[in-house]
């Protein structure tokens, strides 16, 4: 049998339906994976699904606010009771408000922080009694490029991202005794609806990325799904606590 075989595995990916989750998605259907695609818009959901179904997996599809502790506890049970297990978690909801510090209401700060971070923490304590029953587990949070660089424009987005590093390493250093891999990935400039709004507000963006970018482009959602069906497969079973950035070298020139 492959390493990379997820043939029998359940995942469930928030934000899942578009973008960087949709993109980890296809990787994980085409190893096998059945799909619980998460997230606030339900016709954008159910598009998704139809999408992965085609590729001949079971999915579900769920309405989830990661803001909302109750309404993530749900999305774990649904998920559950849709498709008999949860084997992976992919923390991968999320949203910027692009303004200078100095701009932010505190309201604003606590909503990106709330929908980056915490939620990343609350969907991984809701699995992790399921996964810890089962005996395995594979969680894997989303950060970014602000996990390691600043940026003007992104205080909280960066200060989410940075935590969700750190949170992946708590989480892999407690729960390894439960055979439960935790680890991060840093995606660099991916092309997605997110990233076109931010060259929109952002003078001068996109010629920033390709010229800082080694690989000369954007990333596409779907570069990110090797490293998902890796991270989330046997392949990875001895590695935990990790950040591993996907960037086209951004990182690489310090």
């Amino acid at each position: 049998m492959s390493p990379f075989d997820l043939k029998g595995r359940v995942a469930l990916i928030t934000g899942g339906n578009g973008g960087i989750g949709l993109g980890m998605a296809r990787g994980l259907a085409q190893a096998g994976a059945a799909i619980a695609v998460a997230g606030r818009n339900l016709e954008k959901s159910q598009a998704a699904a139809a999408e992965l179904s085609a590729m001949g997996v079971k999915t579900a599809v769920l309405e989830v606010d990661v803001t909302d502790d109750a309404s993530t506890r749900k999305m774990v049970d649904a998920t559950l009771a849709a498709l008999g297990r949860l084997d992976i978690l992919i923390n991968n909801a999320g949203i910027n408000i692009r303004k200078q510090p100095q701009d932010y209401t505190l309201a604003e700060w606590r909503l990106v922080i709330d929908s980056n971070l915490t939620s990343a923490f609350t969907c991984a304590h809701a699995v992790y009694p399921h996964m810890k029953s089962a005996g395995a587990g594979k969680i894997i949070n989303i950060g970014s490029m602000m996990s390691i660089f600043g940026a003007s424009f992104a205080p909280a987005y960066a200060a989410s991202k940075g935590g969700i590093v750190q949170l992946s390493r708590a989480l892999a250093t407690a729960w390894a005794k439960d055979n439960i891999q935790v680890n991060a990935v840093l995606p660099g400039w991916i092309d997605t609806d997110l990233t076109r709004r931010a060259r929109a507000e952002v003078s001068g963006l996109n010629s920033m990325v390709l010229m800082r970018t080694p690989a000369r482009r954007w990333g596409t959602p779907d570069d990110m799904s090797g490293i998902a069906v890796f991270l989330a497969s046997a392949a990875s079973d001895f590695v935990t606590g990790t950040a591993i950035p996907v960037d086209g070298g951004y990182a690489a020139q310090g």
